[in-house]
């Protein structure tokens, strides 16, 4: 029997769960589909992509950071970036949980075309904001939050942009789509150019 896999666009104040709590919504508000389990948990303040399954190897396989799944995050930070700060996240830089791995990271100009937030983020006039793109193997509590705020530029909003081949293409924020699986190995999913990223187009919804 072939796995199903389910590539969710995550909006703001979602939880990683089906169940709501508190002031934040649940995954049934948007996937109706019984026995599909979240691999790889995003935070309620976090947006992007969010993938299910009804496998549990292939949910270990992706969620487990000892088989080094790449994710790919784009992030608008408060303040620009420069070459020293990209360069520290690329080497790692310590946490209070120890250093980080070496990550990718570079700085995407234009930034990448994506929805509005709601809320919107909080700016302060004074202070630019930039987009980076950051792309790490492991799975730590909120640590791309933690990593831009250890060189010095705070996360002000946060987009899981791909997991491994796996990516937001043709999503919506709150839309989902099947994501071909042969095998219970992921499929290599065109992966957009990036910069720019665009939801142009209608989305595939169950």
């Amino acid at each position: 029997m072939t796995a199903r896999l389910i590539r969710f666009n995550k909006p703001y104040g979602v939880l990683s769960q089906f169940t709501a709590e508190g002031k934040w919504q649940g995954l049934k508000d948007y996937i109706a589909l019984p026995g599909v389990y979240v691999a790889g948990r995003l935070d309620a303040d976090s947006e992007g992509l969010l993938l299910l399954t009804d496998d549990g190897k292939l949910q270990a396989r992706i969620a487990d950071p000892r088989f080094k799944m790449e994710k790919t995050y784009w992030v608008q930070v408060e303040g620009v970036p420069d070459e020293a700060a990209l360069a520290a996240l690329r080497s790692g830089v310590q946490l209070n949980d120890g250093p980080s791995l070496p990550a990718k990271a570079r700085l995407l100009e234009p930034p990448p075309a994506v929805w509005a937030r709601n809320p919107p983020i909080r700016e302060r006039k004074a202070i630019p904001t930039a987009w980076i793109e950051l792309i790490i193997r492991e799975g730590r509590n909120r640590q791309v939050r933690r990593m831009t705020a250890a060189v010095g530029h705070p996360t002000l909003r946060l987009i899981r942009a791909a997991i491994g081949p796996y990516t937001l293409e043709g999503l919506a924020p709150g839309t989902w789509a099947d994501g071909e699986n042969e095998s219970g190995e992921p499929a290599p999913l065109a992966r957009p150019p990036l910069p720019p990223y665009s939801t142009v187009g209608s989305p595939r919804t169950r």
